[in-house]
Parts: C-alpha cells; sequence; structure tokens
C-alpha cells in the first residue's frame, strides 16, 4: 500500500478531486476593467461546457440560478441540436472541435483505446483504477505529450494552426487538444516529480497563448492551483480574467469549462448544481466590463456543450453491462500489460460505447459480435470488412451495410451506399435522401469511429439507461454517463452572441470552418 500511495496521490490530483482547497479570489486583485473600444478585426472567445445540456441550462435560467447564461441566451442566437462527435468522450469530442474532422482524420479513437502499433491500452484518463493499472507515467506521458504532439493525426490542422498561416494570434485555457505553432515547456510540480519518475519538464506546441492548470500559466499571480493542479473552472477564468483585463486577449480563445460534468456524473443530467456553480464565474467575466452590454459590443460569444450525459439506472446489476462476463469465453487482455500470444480480444469502455479489438487470428469478429447481440441492454454491434460497414442489433432482423459514397445522400450533403435494415440506425429514406432519427450524422460519426485507428474492432453502442464496464472502468449508475452516438448523449446547446452569421450546419465538427471564416475571406 505504501508503494502504491505516490501513484494515488498523483492521480488523485489530476482527475477527480473537486473539493475546492483554493482560496476564493480577492477583491483586491481584481483585474482592471477593459477598454470598450471596438476592435478592428473580431474577437471570438469560444466556451466549451463539459456536460452543459438543454433542460437543465432552461431550468437554472427559469429559477433565476444562472443570470450570466440567461445574459448571453437573451442577447444571441440560441440553438439546443447542436451535434456532437463521436464517440462522445471529450477528447473526441476537443479534436473534432479544433480540427473540424471526425475520428477517422483526427485519429483520437475515444477516452480509453487500443494502441495497435504499440500493442497496449492507451488512456487518456478514464477512472482512477485504470490509470493506477496502466501506470501514472504512461497517463502523465499521454495528457502532456502524447494525444497532442504524437497521436493527434499531422494530416490534419488545428483551428490554432490555422490561425497562425492567417497571421492572427489564438490561446488555448485548460482545453487538452491544443495543437498549435509555438513552443511551450510545461512545468511538473515538485511534489509529482520527487514521488514519481516524471520529468520536471514536457516540450509541447500549442498556440501563442496557452494555459493548462499548473503546468502552465498566463497570470502568474494566478493561484487557483490546488484543485486539480489548476484544471479546475476558478484557474480557467482566471485565466481569462487576467487576458481580457490587460487588453491581450488574441483574435481567437477557447476556454474549457470542466467541473460542471463531475456535478453530472454523480447526480444526473436533471442537476443545476454545477450550472449555478460555473454560471457565478461567468458572472466575474461579465463583472470586468464596466457594463455586462460592453461584452458583447466587442466580442464574440460562443457558448456550447460538449455532450449530453443520460441517466444511468441505479440498480448496478441491471444498469452495467460488464464486457468480460459477456465475453469471457475469450482470452482477455489485461490492462497495463502489453498484449501476449495467447490473449485473444482487447475491451476498452468509453462509459455508454466500447470498442472491442481482435487480437488474435483464432478469434471471429463475427462472432463476438453474435455473442453481444444477445445483450438486451446494447444498442448495436459495428464492425468492418474490407471498407463495408456492418451494424447488426439484438432488436432488428438482419444486417445493415454502408459505406462512404453513392446514391444516397443526408442533410450534411454527405453521399452513401447503404443496403440491409436501415432501422437498426433509425435511419428513414425518403427516395435517395436519408432522414436521422435516434442517432444524428450517424453514418459519418460511426464511419469516423470505424476508420479512427489500425486493427480489427467492433464499436458497441448501449441503449439510453446502460453503460459499459470493463476490468477497472468508473461506473455512473444511479447519475450520468455519455459515450454513445444516441442523441441522448449527442445533442448539445449552443449560444451565440454578438453576430448574426449563420452556422451551415449544427455539427460540432463544422465550428472550426464558422470560426475561421471570420479570418479567412
Amino acid at each position: 500500500m505504501i508503494r502504491l500511495l505516490p501513484f494515488i496521490v498523483i492521480s488523485i490530483l489530476l482527475i477527480g478531486c473537486t473539493s475546492s482547497g483554493n482560496k476564493a479570489y480577492e477583491q483586491g486583485n481584481k483585474a482592471s476593467a477593459i477598454q470598450t473600444e471596438s476592435h478592428s478585426s473580431p474577437k471570438i472567445i469560444l466556451l466549451v461546457i463539459d456536460s452543459l445540456m438543454d433542460e437543465p441550462l432552461k431550468k437554472a435560467i427559469q429559477e433565476k440560478k444562472a443570470p450570466a447564461l440567461a445574459f448571453f441566451l437573451k442577447h444571441g442566437q440560441y440553438s439546443k441540436n447542436l451535434v456532437s462527435s463521436y464517440p462522445t468522450m471529450s477528447v473526441t469530442i476537443d479534436s473534432s472541435l479544433i480540427t473540424g474532422t471526425y475520428p477517422d482524420k483526427s485519429k483520437i479513437p475515444g477516452l480509453i483505446w487500443f494502441n495497435n502499433d504499440k500493442k497496449q491500452i492507451s488512456t487518456y484518463g478514464n477512472g482512477l483504477f485504470e490509470i493506477m493499472k496502466i501506470g501514472v507515467s504512461q497517463f502523465a506521458e499521454n495528457i502532456m505529450h502524447q494525444y497532442n504532439n504524437v497521436d493527434l493525426s499531422p494530416n490534419v490542422s488545428t483551428i490554432h494552426e490555422d490561425l497562425n498561416i492567417l497571421k492572427k494570434e489564438s490561446a488555448s485555457i485548460n482545453a487538452f487538444i491544443y495543437r498549435g505553432n509555438y513552443q511551450h515547456t510545461l512545468k511538473v510540480p515538485k511534489l509529482i516529480t520527487k514521488v514519481s519518475n516524471l520529468p520536471e519538464e514536457y516540450e509541447t506546441a500549442g498556440p501563442k497563448m496557452l494555459s493548462l492548470g499548473t503546468f502552465i500559466h498566463q497570470d502568474k499571480k494566478n493561484n487557483h492551483l490546488v484543485n486539480r493542479l489548476g484544471l479546475n473552472d476558478a484557474f480557467a477564468v482566471q485565466e481569462l480574467k487576467y487576458l481580457l483585463g490587460k487588453n491581450i486577449i488574441p483574435e481567437f480563445t477557447i476556454l474549457y469549462i470542466s467541473e460542471n460534468d463531475f456535478t453530472v456524473h454523480r447526480n444526473g443530467p436533471n442537476t443545476i448544481k454545477g450550472i449555478e456553480k460555473l454560471d457565478k464565474h461567468l458572472q466575474e467575466v461579465l463583472n470586468i466590463f464596466p457594463k455586462w452590454e460592453d461584452a458583447l459590443n466587442n466580442y464574440i460569444w460562443v457558448i456550447i456543450g460538449d455532450s449530453k450525459q443520460s441517466p444511468v439506472i441505479e440498480r448496478k446489476k441491471d444498469a452495467l453491462i460488464d464486457l468480460k462476463e459477456i465475453l469471457s469465453q475469450y482470452r482477455i487482455l489485461k490492462l497495463g500489460k502489453p498484449a501476449a500470444k495467447d490473449d485473444e480480444i482487447v475491451i476498452t469502455a468509453n462509459e455508454r460505447m466500447a470498442y472491442v479489438y481482435k487480437i488474435n487470428e483464432s478469434v471471429s469478429v463475427r462472432n463476438i459480435a453474435s455473442k453481444l447481440k444477445t445483450d438486451h441492454r446494447i444498442a448495436w454491434i459495428a464492425w468492418k470488412e474490407k471498407e463495408i460497414i456492418h451494424v447488426i442489433s439484438g432488436d432488428h432482423e438482419g444486417t445493415f451495410n454502408f459505406n462512404s459514397g453513392g446514391t444516397y445522400n443526408d442533410i450534411y450533403n454527405q453521399t452513401w451506399s447503404i443496403k440491409g435494415n436501415t432501422s437498426i440506425l433509425d435511419l428513414t429514406l425518403k427516395n435517395k435522401d436519408i432522414h436521422y432519427g435516434d442517432y444524428p450524422d450517424g453514418l459519418a460519426r460511426l464511419y469516423g469511429a470505424m476508420h479512427s485507428q489500425e486493427g480489427e474492432f467492433l464499436v458497441v453502442d448501449a441503449k439510453p439507461g446502460y453503460e459499459f464496464i470493463g476490468e477497472s472502468s468508473p461506473e455512473h449508475s444511479g447519475g450520468g454517463a455519455h459515450g454513445s452516438m444516441h442523441k441522448d448523449d449527442s445533442l448539445i446547446p449552443i449560444i451565440v452572441t454578438g453576430t448574426n452569421k449563420s452556422i451551415d450546419q449544427l455539427r460540432i465538427v463544422d465550428l472550426k470552418k464558422w470560426i475561421l471564416d471570420y479570418w479567412n475571406y
């Protein structure tokens, strides 16, 4: 137990401790009011609020517990139907947001996945017990260096890189995907280096201004560093206030507000506690302007969620789909271990979706799919043979097959070849037009996941109310979870103020182009 103590301390600091251990921001340190003259070119501030959802947002506003969000909503355009990425897990969504691509191009498959090149499981932080088994050093390497500088495909460009070409500056505050053209040094706290083999510094590439908790920050007086090593909302908002107060905010800033996610996971999707708390932070930002309206005169504000959460049944035995148990006839790779010759499959559970990998020639993907099909809590199972994606469901007869290109069109001007039982993915065909039901932009999002990585694997999606568990994955019975392609996990709110410029397609993957169009004319 003593040997495990450093790992436990580091893991708690990095991923899950939401108790407030830092002092409140003192009034004496309040930033000076920003200037309110208009700028020659637009400045856009994108606030990404983890697990922000329409119904609790509206409820908090109606109960007058979210005046800042009510202010933005009153003065802006609003939709509750912005389509997220897939899997609906933060790192994949973040990569889609800043690259404008799904995982088939960004190559960030999920929060936890199997690296076919390294023959081992890779995680970006899916719970304390998974991190302890994989190793804190590998986890830290992933979040400090790996997924921005290695895993995120070099064949796609980020919004920060594109803005740099346009000679525009940008900032990233507490967003985990931030790759840019400027070199930065992330400094690991001495407390961690003393109890681990982590280096004192990591080199990374980011935008002109990069803030990531205690590892790097713009405001040297930002004292919100204890709670989750500065990966908290108070730290992030203080960084934004600093840039605004000093009048040095660049043309584009993305700020990630994370703590609402933890509240929803614990209390379920109907809670407004997290929204009340984050709204107080937004009030702090608005209060540094002489009048709240001045914020609208000078900046375009875009406020979005990243994914919804759907309620998970309270009774664990019913709620949790144990893939190890269903697939117990196979030899399953253990967390933290390299793949051995006799290992047959790998399971990586991303809450309400999962990847199941075939890593032994003796195993049949179709047989795995047939086994999974017997669990009534699983909505559908998909796999790829050559270039054709096959989808089956225990609730429907037959198979649905599709591929990109073809004679069928959807509302996003994407073309597809399709065959079989379209009801498996709740598709409706009218002549050659595809209409989506429970799975918005389902073909492109599933195509993205199926082409996100090398190797033979299945994508498994849960019905609302249920969640997958693997060897040591977190579970949220009685609370909320996301990950699936279902609309209950996928449709998120967006508020846009300061512009009447329309968004052609309401998808998170389209926001990058919409933002760049302000300067790329």
